[in-house]
């Protein structure tokens, strides 16, 4: 989906695909099939945007073969979907079981991430629409925070010496944002402007999550600006809601937190104390006993639908969300302008609350991008065709 913002410049939104995970070709063109194309269809459109995740062995079949990149572009446009973004902080094994710590291997100290990335970065050169010259794809903050990080930020200047080349070569502009994640090196936007300005690179900068965001308890505004400021560039913003309990001590909060504190994902959670951030890698860990102060509220990374806040007790950081989008789109220039919904643990929900069919999903999905399209519009932006 393409909006025009009140400058003049596009801004586009899109659904990341790392809901339906898929590790082969196939299983990604399966994906435009079975689920893109017909939430397209939902929103009655005639051009979808979708931010790719494509693991490690998809990535490897579209940058070895060039018919097999042709033809995903083919199929693109066949079913109404573009293409302007990648999700490339999943390497493979996104779809299963037990996901947890797995998702930050490799990280920017093996050359495999740039490898991975740079391969990421080659095949969207082939995917953008005609008419767009620049991509982004976001990319883990550096590693987890338990790894030394001492040869990362040569990997990423390589990168992006990497990305200067691709551009002479093809025309066109790719872009990287690390993603601030809690528990990572970078967990939050404050900790990524000094590794960011060390690297000193154009076309390295930052991917706001606003899950993430909010579950560290930033504030959006407090923290676009410091970015701003430093001259951090804001590559891509994914549009995500953490799950916040304002009274975690209470007994019937703690039994409606427990049904979220699920096998596959990692669920940092989080609150904010006088003597700072305080937080366990999982919500388990946190309702397990007294490893996180119950005084104040709570927020876990879990992103929740955008337009579906969980029953009371809980809530969403939906208010976060809109605060963010405010201050990137709603000012006289866009400080960003790649959106990607990324509401990833529709499985994940309690059994009560979980898509049975892939029509219910694509109906979830299609709702939370009219929730997006209509915070857009709300802030001056005009949908276009």
């Amino acid at each position: 989906m393409r909006f025009r913002h009140p400058d003049g410049s596009t801004v586009h939104l899109a659904y990341c695909t790392n809901v339906h995970p898929a590790e082969t070709l196939e299983g990604v063109l399966a994906q435009l099939r079975d689920h893109c194309e017909p939430v397209r269809r939902r929103l009655g459109r005639d051009r979808l945007g979708i931010g790719l995740w494509l693991a490690k062995d998809a990535a490897h079949a579209l940058v070895t073969d060039p018919s097999a990149l042709r033809g995903l572009r083919c199929e693109l446009d066949r079913r109404g979907l573009e293409v302007v973004t990648l999700n490339g902080f999943p390497y493979e094994g996104f779809g299963a079981e037990e996901v947890k710590y797995r998702v930050y291997r490799p990280d920017w100290t093996d050359p495999e991430r740039l490898d991975h990335t740079t391969a990421l970065a080659r095949v969207l050169t082939g995917l953008l629409p005609d008419d767009i010259d620049e991509g982004s794809v976001s990319t883990l903050p550096l590693a987890w925070r338990t790894r030394p990080t001492e040869t990362a930020h040569t990997a990423l200047r390589t990168l992006g010496e990497r990305l200067d080349a691709l551009e002479e070569l093809t025309g066109r502009s790719i872009r990287i944002g690390l993603e601030p994640e809690p528990g990572c090196v970078i967990e939050t936007t404050g900790d990524a402007i000094a590794p960011l300005t060390a690297i000193d690179h154009p076309r390295i900068g930052i991917c706001v999550d606003t899950c993430h965001l909010a579950t560290s308890f930033e504030d959006p505004h407090t923290a676009l600006d410091a970015l701003a400021a430093s001259r951090i560039p804001v590559v891509k913003s994914q549009l995500s809601a953490a799950l916040h309990a304002e009274h975690p001590h209470l007994p019937e909060v703690r039994e409606a937190l427990a049904a979220f504190d699920e096998p596959r994902f990692l669920h940092q959670t989080r609150t904010s104390t006088a003597a700072g951030l305080r937080g366990t890698d999982d919500l388990g860990e946190a309702l397990g006993g007294q490893a996180l102060p119950d005084a104040a509220p709570w927020r876990s990374h879990f992103h929740v639908p955008l337009h579906a806040a969980p029953a009371a007790p809980l809530t969403s950081t939906l208010p976060v969300l809109k605060a963010a989008l405010a201050r990137l789109v709603g000012g006289p220039h866009p400080l960003a302008r790649h959106l990607e919904v990324e509401t990833y643990t529709w499985q994940a929900l309690p059994p009560e609350l979980r898509p049975t069919t892939r029509a219910q999903l694509a109906d979830g999905i299609a709702a939370e991008l009219t929730l997006a399209r209509d915070l857009l519009t709300d802030l001056g932006l005009k949908e276009l065709p």
